[in-house]
């Protein structure tokens, strides 16, 4: 077992230089660099997979005799690697670590453009990838539920689908009886210096204890949080016009950061020492953004900071200020939705891709899908592609089968959060003082120190002791938003 650990050890570790690699082609690559760029992609993500699939690998998980609870989990978490990599040829890995690496700098461009057919032929290839690869981790079932798997392990999309049909009725009640409501809407105006959102991110990113001695924040167009362990970064974008963008895209990806960090450091290195799955950390995620970060009395203490940081900026109190940052409008930005619309972006992205997978929806015709589907839903019509389809980078990296982790986070934070206001009384009058201490060691010993040990839906149960269902979260947002609009 010493052997087999060590051996996966080396594997994490090139696995932890490749995601450097690509944390840097997204913040510090110079523009030109490119086409080396995805052949260094390409060649260490062969090397990776030939270390998962390999004849050392198969014959140390034969021989490896695990022991204690831990040992058996870690055996189990390796063979689940081997297994999907011994179905992948290296070539496969390798031309799919090479066309999403191009496909995303053309994504990047061709937002930037507001030209969907500069990146469309790069989606082609992705796609035509990512069939295949579904092709031999599905062979006999649907090819979606194949995908999914990569982010949320046992997940099919049968169950997504059963999940959003639930949620959807609910959701577009409630949005019905907030646009019925007769109470003004506060509006942010004015210009908000970069350095001093950056300064204030920076601020908040250490009220939630996020280590700046393991990580550190830069400036990208999509935020994301790369690494674990020892090494965890996260990214952030600027608007003068809407400081939120910057200050609500840390907090969510300091949620990230902190599961990363908070990892049990017996597991450093080894298949235990990271989060479980993305359902699990969207929850984390989520509930540092919208459950806490968003709470009526945390945004008291923030409203405080932002008054200190810019000045007047037009709000006149906290109960406005907490108005407006859960402000519930109609917006085409998935990333700036509020609560009550989040969830019916996911349903769009799934819905249309599920159809791209299944060969019901050519590349062409996403874009007209797309703005269909979002004139359906939300009752606007999009104008331009970085509004729409151009949107988000998950498609060009091949993140197929991605979104709806997104919606089942949310679902295990209304979860987490209920039992955790159980079991905290006092946390409403600490978030006021800017002390989110009680929240984050409650989340951190329930769900961050235990990585992978136990499956998602295992952990879950353990914390909350409850399965997972959406009734606790669609409860909080119906409970939040009936009473901050009176509806």
């Amino acid at each position: 077992m010493k052997k087999l650990l060590e051996y996966n050890k080396t594997t994490r570790l090139l696995q932890s230089v490749a995601g450097r690699t690509a944390w840097d082609q997204e913040t510090m690559m110079p523009i030109n660099s490119g086409m080396s760029r995805a052949m260094e992609m390409g060649a260490l993500e062969e090397v990776i997979h030939e270390r998962k699939k390999g004849s050392e690998i198969r014959e140390l998980l034969e021989t490896a005799t695990p022991k204690s609870s831990h040992e058996k989990r870690l055996h189990e978490l390796i063979k689940r690697d081997f297994d999907r990599a011994t179905v992948i040829p290296n070539q496969l890995a390798s031309d799919l670590a090479k066309t999403t690496s191009l496909a995303q700098m053309a994504w990047q461009k061709a937002r930037q453009n507001n030209n969907f057919s500069e990146f469309s032929p790069h989606l082609k290839k992705v796609i035509d990838l990512k069939r295949k690869e579904a092709s031999l981790l599905s062979p006999i079932g649907d090819l979606y539920d194949g995908l999914i798997n990569d982010y949320e392990y046992g997940m099919t999309k049968k169950e997504a689908s059963s999940i959003f049909a639930v949620m959807k009725p609910r959701l577009l009640d409630l949005r019905q009886r907030i646009s019925e409501s007769k109470l003004s809407k506060p509006i942010l105006q004015g210009d908000f210096n970069t350095e001093k959102q950056l300064k204030l991110a920076h601020e908040i990113a250490k009220t939630f204890f996020y280590d700046f001695n393991r990580g550190r924040i830069d400036i990208v167009a999509h935020p994301f949080c790369s690494g674990s362990g020892d090494d965890v970064r996260i990214t952030t974008r600027v608007d003068s016009k809407d400081p939120f963008n910057c200050l609500y895209s840390t907090i969510h990806e300091v949620g990230h950061a902190c599961y990363e960090q908070n990892v049990s450091t017996d597991f450093l290195h080894s298949p235990l020492g990271s989060g479980v799955s993305l359902g699990i950390h969207e929850s984390q995620s989520r509930i540092f953004e919208n459950q806490i970060g968003r709470s009526r009395h945390f945004t008291k203490w923030l409203f405080k900071e932002m008054k200190n940081c810019f000045g007047e900026f037009g709000i006149g109190d906290p109960e406005e200020f907490y108005r407006l940052v859960n402000k519930v409008e109609t917006g085409f930005i998935r990333t700036e939705a509020d609560e009550v619309h989040y969830n019916l972006h996911i349903m769009l992205r799934f819905e249309l891709e599920v159809e791209v997978i299944a060969k019901n929806l050519e590349v062409e015709d996403l874009p007209e899908a797309w703005n269909k589907k979002f004139k359906d839903y939300f009752g606007r019509d999009v104008t331009k592609p970085s509004d729409g389809i151009l949107q988000d980078v998950h498609w060009s990296i091949g993140a197929f089968g991605y979104f709806p982790t997104y919606t089942l986070g949310n679902l295990n934070a209304g979860c987490l959060f209920k039992k955790m206001k159980e079991d905290i009384p006092n946390m409403d009058e600490r978030f006021e003082k800017g002390d989110v201490s009680s929240a984050t060691n409650w989340l951190t010993e329930n769900i961050h120190q235990h990585g992978s040990v136990y499956e998602p839906t295992e952990l879950i149960k353990n914390a909350t002791g409850e399965e997972l269902t959406p009734e606790p979260f669609l409860d909080y947002l119906d409970e939040k938003f009936s009473d901050m609009y009176e509806v």
